[in-house]
């Protein structure tokens, strides 16, 4: 199994990072090439731009903590957990954490590689930039 993490400083107080990164139903305004997300119960299902659909389960959504996992469930991945931590650095700033857990380990770097880009435009989003 491959792990592969990446974060981000954010110029907003953690609660308003949370609001967009632990919505499971908002990740089509940050998550690069996703257009669309359906979520039903624990089960969100990604429409990306090719017109690919991802199955995924919600595993965690703690708001104490603000911590976000799911888990992608395709044939070609034997196993994968995505987690998102937003951790309040002072009342003004939050870093923003995506680790990507995956077997086969390209798929850590293949999900990974997109989460860095998604953070980015998070923090844009966020900072109004």
């Amino acid at each position: 199994m491959a792990t592969v993490r990446h974060h981000v400083i954010i110029d907003v107080p953690a609660a308003v990072a949370w609001s967009l990164l632990g919505a499971a139903a908002r990740l089509k305004e940050w998550f690069p090439g996703v257009v669309a997300c359906d979520v039903e119960g624990t089960t969100r299902t990604v429409t990306l731009a090719t017109g690919l659909t991802l199955p995924e389960e919600i595993v965690t959504v703690d708001e104490l903590q603000r911590r976000f996992q799911y888990t992608l469930k395709l044939p070609v991945i034997t196993q994968h957990l995505s987690t998102i931590d937003v951790i309040e650095l002072d009342e003004h700033r939050c870093c923003c954490v995506y680790g990507v857990d995956a077997m086969p380990a390209v798929m850590a770097l293949v999900v990974a590689g997109a989460a860095a880009d998604g953070l980015d435009r998070a923090k844009a989003l966020l900072e109004g930039a």
